[in-house]
């Protein structure tokens, strides 16, 4: 029998995962651009004064160029989205984007990073996302200059797809951490998320003006459910800390109100939400290790990130987390896939990224 190729088996795999927009090799958009913190940052603070970094050992065991600041064994979601798109490369960070790789996007994420400017300083320098839409901006000017003038970048950037995923340091690096920050004392968990969704909205709305058409909004995750946080606050009899989660979801819940706001307000764009919550609730029941994670944490960063150059778990495909905070790149295939094509009606909303890239 004559041997089918690779590439044959690749795309009815695709089709089977209801991936069957992608064509391979074949970007969905011309660019893609990343904002977000440690999930998607791919190097952004390796030479930043922080505690917050990943480029050692045993990050990126599983990543072909090694660890690169990566909070991962492998791929983060921004990796994965990005080949979901169709891109043949990671996106860049923005600490190496160069010439005319800009114009395939930018990754600016930074670990530790939020949407208040104080969070995550505690651990030295971080880019928040008021400063990740200043670098930006320099961006912009310069795919100007590439592409001649403004009208023409102002064309291409609105056809490009932008992931905006903040807020998980604003709870585990600022609200739950009183002994560096005042908020957790200034406001109730309803008036804090309040206070967040205000200011995420001035700056979605910044990202807008600078030309942003097309924006997924990612919510967050199960925090209390993480290794560091049960350690750290303790369970009460519960599988999680009920009392971050419940913080959390108040979050979650304007998030999406306002992606209805914005969708209102501009309507020659589109935002949508992605509920990372329920995602990563619904696939954590497929693997065997979920309250532990495959690599030993300890070292300068406390419970957070894995103490270098340690030797990880071998079976990391079977693990939730990665290191205390970080899921598992198994776990992160199963977040992006789910982000870009929604196994159920409540994964996205109120369309999918991959229905996005569409528009």
């Amino acid at each position: 029998m004559e041997k089918r190729p690779k590439l044959q088996y690749v795309i009815i795999l695709l089709f089977i995962l209801n991936l069957s927009p992608l064509i391979i090799g074949v970007a969905q958009v011309p660019c893609y651009f990343i904002f977000g913190a440690s999930l998607y940052d791919n190097g952004n603070n390796n030479f930043l004064p922080t505690l917050s970094r990943a480029n050692f050992p045993p990050y990126g065991i599983d990543f072909p160029a090694g660890q690169t600041g990566r909070f991962s064994n492998g791929r983060n979601m921004a990796d994965i989205i990005a080949e979901l798109l169709g891109f043949d490369k990671s996106i860049p960070s923005f600490a190496s984007a160069i010439g005319q790789d800009i114009l395939k996007g930018v990754n600016y994420a930074s670990g530790s990073a939020g949407i208040r400017d104080e969070t995550g300083q505690h651990l030295g320098v971080v880019i928040s996302l008021n400063n990740q839409l200043i670098n930006h901006q320099n961006i912009i000017f310069r795919i100007e200059k590439i592409l001649g003038d403004k009208e023409s970048a102002s064309k291409y950037l609105r056809k490009c797809i932008y992931t905006v995923g903040m807020g998980t340091n604003d709870y585990i690096s600022n609200y739950f951490l009183p002994r560096f920050y005042p908020t957790s004392r200034l406001f109730t968990p309803e008036q804090y998320a309040i206070v967040l969704i205000q200011q995420y909205s001035q700056q979605l709305k910044a990202l807008y003006n600078y030309g942003a058409r097309k924006v997924a909004l990612f919510g967050l995750t199960p925090l209390g459910c993480t290794p560091a946080n049960i350690a750290i606050f303790g369970t009460n009899g519960s599988l999680c800390v009920d009392f971050i989660n419940t913080s959390i979801q108040l979050f979650n819940t304007r998030l999406k109100s306002l992606v209805d706001q914005l969708n209102n307000n501009f309507q020659d764009a589109k935002f949508i939400y992605v509920n990372s919550y329920d995602i990563m609730s619904s696939i954590s029941s497929g693997f065997r290790v979920t309250n532990m994670p495959c690599c030993e944490v300890g070292g300068n960063n406390a419970l957070l990130i894995c103490t270098p150059f340690r030797v990880p778990c071998e079976n990391r495909g079977e693990y939730l987390w990665w290191d205390a905070t970080h899921p598992s790149e198994a776990a992160s295939v199963l977040l992006a896939g789910r982000s870009y094509s929604a196994k159920f009606s409540s994964d996205t909303y109120p369309v999918d990224i991959g229905r996005l890239a569409q528009v």
